[in-house]
């Protein structure tokens, strides 16, 4: 026990001296900074003066706003004017019920066949629906082309990047319920 408190002594006078050392005269090292900093001058740009800012009066209060769903619908009605539109084709017939809903919100929950011809049941809203080939679906102007037992096949019409209105092909899986 003795020789343990004697290298523990030891081992904190090692450290006292090493401490000791450490708190050595550095005025020689001052003087040198102090040098240093008196003969270097920093060369700073001086900042521009921020330019004044004149706001530009904004004259098309009169005019129809770029983001109003009037400028849409005048949009949309021209294009529904133009020969060969895609777009006429849709604009120019009834609206049907299952066209207020977005397609991601439907889910084909079976099909039946009635006189020969296939039927698909959709479930919308906790609501069961019966269509047929030709009936249109969701709010892209989707028109079932064909009916299977697994799936229903659309064709929507939808605008791409460029603004054209294009056909695209969409599908309705079978949603079997899990037990």
């Amino acid at each position: 026990m003795k020789t343990s408190s004697l290298v523990r002594l030891g081992v904190a006078l090692l450290g006292l001296s090493l401490l000791a050392g450490c708190t050595a005269d550095h005025d020689e090292l001052r003087q040198w900074m102090e040098q240093q900093r008196r003969e270097i001058k920093p060369s700073v740009t001086p900042l521009q003066a921020p330019k004044k800012f004149d706001p530009e009066p904004y004259s098309q209060t009169q005019a129809v706003e770029p983001f109003s769903s009037q400028k849409l619908s005048v949009a949309l009605k021209q294009e529904a004017r133009a020969p060969n539109s895609l777009l006429a084709r849709q604009l120019n017939r009834r609206k049907e019920p299952l066209e207020a809903f977005p397609l991601d919100s439907m889910s084909m929950v079976g099909s039946v066949t009635k006189q020969g011809l296939p039927y698909a049941l959709l479930r919308v809203d906790a609501l069961l629906y019966q269509v047929k080939v030709g009936d249109h679906v969701g709010q892209n102007y989707g028109q079932i082309i064909r009916i299977s037992e697994t799936e229903i096949t659309l064709q929507e019409t939808v605008q791409d990047a460029a603004g054209e209105w294009i056909e695209r092909p969409a599908t309705l899986q079978l949603q079997e319920k899990a037990r």
